[in-house]
């Protein structure tokens, strides 16, 4: 089964998806469960998880209303206020949604680079094993640092980085990357997506070799038991088609075991999720 562990849905307002600037513009529209099942069908995808891109309540409600009305929505990521004092008495509202799996937090935007680190938020994170709850990690390379004292403190706690921590493929930048990803690597409670590739190199000139040693890097760091593919749609618009997103991370795993291929596209995702 090909399992999509990462993707979008929105009703488009400007000022809430403030981020989508002028040279996205072609995601400046509502994206909704019907727009993608056609997607999915064309290219054989028979599940998904679905990540907060907004950050309140509203949002976690709006996804758990798609996930509970459309069957190939498997999991839901959504978003709760970590720091807040009333943590608890929100996870105990969703405790009982099926379809609730983890939370994620845009730690990217934050402009503390060890705001993973501040006690109000580690507390939140305290008490996510406890609801066997995972947690999506958003960062920029920048902030690896603190990913890595984050993970070690937290060893039960199931995490996943997200866009592989959004290296600048752009720019070329590498080694600086690659040493911190590897160390992170190292903690057994840690996932990685290959998704949200294709929104770091240039939107419109990227090729498929630009990529082969930012994957390449994660499959001998992870292993095929702890990474999993995301398309990060419809962000990845703004630079590939769902073909040619997909067609990046297959064509990276070709030389691997049918059976290590199953567990990147689909199975992973399953285990790591409870889907």
């Amino acid at each position: 089964m090909i399992i999509d562990s990462h993707q979008h849905f929105w009703y488009y307002e400007a000022e809430k998806h403030s981020w989508i600037d002028d040279h996205m513009a072609v995601i400046r529209r509502n994206f909704l469960p019907e727009d993608l099942k056609a997607v999915y069908e064309e290219n054989g995808i028979e599940g998904c998880v679905a990540v907060q891109a907004d950050q309140t309540l509203e949002e976690t409600d709006f996804l758990l209303g798609l996930a509970s009305s459309n069957s190939f929505i498997k999991g839901v990521v959504g978003w709760v206020d970590l720091r807040s004092d009333a943590v608890e008495a929100d996870l105990e509202k969703y405790k009982d949604n099926q379809y609730l799996k983890g939370w994620r937090h845009v730690v990217q935007d934050e402009a503390d680079h060890n705001f993973l680190l501040r006690p109000n938020f580690c507390r939140g994170i305290s008490l996510l094993e406890e609801y066997g709850y995972t947690y999506d990690i958003l960062v920029f390379p920048h902030q690896l640092g603190a990913v890595l004292e984050f993970v070690k403190r937290f060893p039960n706690q199931k995490f996943v980085v997200d866009h592989i921590a959004k290296p600048y493929i752009k720019d070329g930048f590498y080694e600086g990357w690659a040493l911190l990803m590897q160390r992170i690597s190292k903690h057994q409670n840690v996932y990685c997506k290959l998704s949200g590739m294709v929104t770091e190199a240039d939107y419109q000139l990227w090729s498929p070799n630009q990529f082969e040693r930012y994957i390449n890097l994660i499959l001998e760091s992870f292993g095929t038991d702890r990474i999993m593919f995301g398309s990060d749609w419809p962000v990845c618009l703004v630079a590939a088609n769902y073909v040619q997103v997909k067609d990046l991370v297959i064509n990276a795993i070709g030389s691997l075991s049918e059976n290590e291929q199953q567990k990147i596209m689909g199975a992973n995702a399953m285990t790591f999720y409870n889907l």
